[in-house]
């Protein structure tokens, strides 16, 4: 059993940590108050390889293996939760099943220019007002065939990516007769006609990061634009949240990370009672119990990439690497204002701005809730 990184993950690490410092870090305050996406940082992570993490050369893409990926989307989210969660969701929810699952010509026709910056991102579309955890008989956007085309109605809700992107990954449903093979996913360009994008949602947090609603009527695009198998979708959807949840884990690690940072140069530097805050013990269990956490965080996340690099199962450990680290991600966040005491809670410290962005990380992706049944289920052979 080995502990360490790589050579090449370690080079790797420290070229991404170098990047966001100088691209990414020094932009997140304004890229939170403004809601402006950070396309200036954005553009410049395509020759890095950060916009085709997973995909491979032959178009385009860096293909690290999935530590690698998760140590990208860290380190990411240590500069900027906005600019983390559009990436992520880039990389993950969308490139990751066309490359998973798309034919040659659907990778050809994508995957070049989605992975090396020369287009906008890329999206996944599931969530609906009457479908977030429960896809399989909550989503009611449809997709017909006629002739040689498929017809879609219907509309989604906090689609990540929406306004920012090229290209929409859909969860339709294909057979209106319902059950585990009455979905499917559907490429469907967002400059498709028929296709609406409503303002961003006004959120708590990762304001530079867009969250849309979508409308699809009448949306006609080629039969060919199936991704997978028909009637697949449910199974290729659940497939894709498992690496998501992998990224979300180490999302959370990054911001917890910043967050932890900070509040240990804020103990140096406050003083109270004739001595820095860091000599108080209130603090330093803080700060150690930070400390100890996110490095049980990171493992667990590198633990869940590894098992995908490897191709086993991960289900269930991808669904325990994102309860322990947003969980522990909130709490380190949630510490770090406290360590700040009454400027924490003001926007002129970054640690208001990381707990507001970390808040996202239990309920995205699957909430809690959901990751504590995934895991009761694999423990208990339900």
């Amino acid at each position: 059993m080995n502990f360490q990184l790589s050579e090449e993950q370690r080079e790797f690490r420290h070229v991404v940590h170098e990047f966001v410092a100088k691209e990414v870090k020094p932009m997140a305050r304004h890229t939170d108050e403004t809601g402006e996406f950070n396309w200036t940082a954005v553009r410049k992570m395509g020759p890095l390889g950060l916009l085709g993490l997973e995909v491979p050369e032959a178009y385009g893409g860096a293909a690290v293996d999935a530590i690698s990926a998760a140590i990208a989307i860290e380190e990411l989210a240590w500069g900027c939760g906005s600019t983390a969660l559009a990436v992520s969701a880039h990389n993950g929810l969308a490139l990751g099943p066309i490359v998973r699952y798309g034919t040659e010509a659907q990778k050809q026709a994508w995957l070049p220019d989605l992975a090396t910056g020369k287009g906008k991102l890329a999206c996944l579309s599931l969530t609906e007002p009457g479908a977030g955890s429960d896809l399989q008989g909550g989503v009611r956007t449809t997709a017909v065939k006629e002739g040689d085309s498929w017809i879609i109605d219907g509309s989604k809700m906090w689609m990540t990516n929406a306004s920012i992107a090229d290209l929409m990954v859909v969860l339709c449903r294909t057979d209106p007769a319902g059950g585990s093979r009455s979905l499917s996913h559907i490429l469907v360009p967002t400059n498709a006609p028929g296709v609406s994008i409503a303002p961003a949602e006004k959120k708590m947090g990762l304001n530079g990061s867009p969250t849309h609603a979508v409308s699809f009527e009448e949306v006609r695009v080629p039969l060919a634009n199936v991704l997978g198998t028909e009637g697949r979708g449910l199974q290729q959807t659940l497939a894709t949240l498992d690496g998501g949840r992998v990224s979300i884990g180490a999302l959370a690690v990054g911001l917890a990370q910043a967050a932890y940072e900070a509040a240990v140069k804020y103990a140096h530097e406050r003083q109270t009672f004739g001595q820095p805050i860091a000599h108080h013990q209130a603090v330093q269990w803080m700060l150690a119990d930070a400390a100890t956490e996110i490095q049980a965080a990171r493992l667990m996340v590198y633990w869940a990439a590894w098992l995908k690099g490897e191709g086993r199962p991960y289900t269930k450990e991808a669904a325990m690497t994102k309860l322990f680290a947003t969980e522990v991600s909130e709490r380190v966040c949630r510490n770090a204002i406290q360590v700040h005491g009454g400027y924490g809670y003001s926007r002129e410290f970054e640690v208001e701005r990381i707990y507001r962005d970390t808040r996202l990380m239990t309920i995205g992706e699957g909430t809690s809730e959901i990751q504590r049944l995934v895991i009761a289920r694999h423990i208990l052979n339900l």
